[in-house]
């Protein structure tokens, strides 16, 4: 079975009985962070779970589109007047947004953006067809001029933006899992709005994580008992608004048409890093359920679970094999 840890017969390994729980919540990225961790000490407890917060908080001030002060509002602001030198971080990161792109056939494009932009869903507001027109030719990832010898990006067109909501919570989850194990914590959940990872076990069991039923707030489709591994879901009710006839317009694009991807609900991805499992998520999302579960099923140690359009719940290969053991 391909899939990272999925223990369907978990034999976990007791933690430090000793050890207590703490946690933590806080909004950043534009969604509530928490996380949770088992320390024998509450002052290294509070003093590792500040690391995370402050790690988190770094990267959002860094790679938001919202706050005009970012390195990426920097890029969408000069990249097409001139290159734009970023940090290596960014770049580094940029240019994985770029492999996915290219290994989706542009399923995944951090410039969906440049259409994006236009959409308020706060407001209920959608671009109309003539904007969207306009504006369509600038979603192309191969629009991004990267100088891997100076760390710069310039955009060919006029009016491409990139926006990277699709990988970079991911990201960020990575980068304190990091701080998390480099401070000897063993047993962990770290998560960011659809993005998580668990450490470890929970006092000596596996974690279950539940994956939200898209159209029903009550209700979870599967509770998967899972260690060491990410977990990622691109959903169509996270943020989103029905217009008067009934159609959602939410966040997840379909670059191709600059509307709203149809074809799934949500997509759940698990991952053996929190970066790929976002990037990935949003990907299969905008891919739809058969195109989606043929990308999952070619990669090693990735599975998904997806919802399609009907409410149709699929599986990948090894799950599928993992149920029937």
């Amino acid at each position: 079975m391909k899939t990272l840890h999925l223990l369907l017969g978990f034999l976990a390994i007791t933690g430090n009985c000793q050890a207590e729980w703490y946690s933590r919540q806080f909004n950043v990225m534009g969604t509530v962070a928490h996380v949770e961790v088992s320390d024998s000490s509450a002052e290294h407890a509070a003093a590792t779970m500040d690391a995370v917060e402050v790690e988190m908080r770094r990267i959002d001030s860094a790679m938001s589109p919202f706050i005009a002060s970012s390195e990426l509002s920097r890029v969408n602001r000069d990249a097409f007047t001139q290159p734009v030198m970023i940090t290596k971080e960014l770049f580094d990161l940029i240019n994985m947004s770029i492999r996915y792109s290219a290994l989706s056939d542009g399923a995944f494009d951090i410039t969906f953006s440049s259409v994006g932009f236009y959409y308020d869903y706060r407001k209920g507001v959608k671009p109309d067809a003539k904007t969207i027109s306009a504006n369509i030719s600038n979603i192309n990832y191969q629009h991004l001029q990267m100088d891997e010898a100076i760390n710069s990006i310039k955009f060919q067109t006029q009016g491409t933006r990139i926006d990277l909501g699709g990988i970079a919570k991911g990201y960020a989850i990575d980068r304190c899992v990091a701080i998390l194990k480099s401070r000897g914590i063993r047993s962990a959940f770290v998560n960011a709005g659809g993005d998580s990872y668990v450490i470890g076990n929970r006092d000596g069991r596996p974690w279950f994580i539940a994956i939200k039923h898209p159209r029903e707030k009550s209700k979870e489709l599967v509770s998967l008992p899972l260690a060491e591994i990410a977990v990622s879901t691109s959903g169509d009710y996270e943020r989103y608004f029905d217009d008067k006839d009934g159609t959602r317009y939410h966040h997840i694009l379909n670059p191709k048409t600059g509307d709203s991807a149809r074809d799934s609900q949500s997509v759940t991805i698990l991952a053996g890093d929190s970066t790929t499992a976002d990037a990935l998520s949003t990907t299969v999302f905008v891919m739809g359920p058969e195109r989606g579960l043929a990308l999952v099923n070619s990669m090693k140690d990735i599975s998904a679970v997806i919802v399609d359009k009907e409410g149709k719940v699929h599986y990948s290969d090894d799950l599928v094999m993992a149920s029937k053991k």
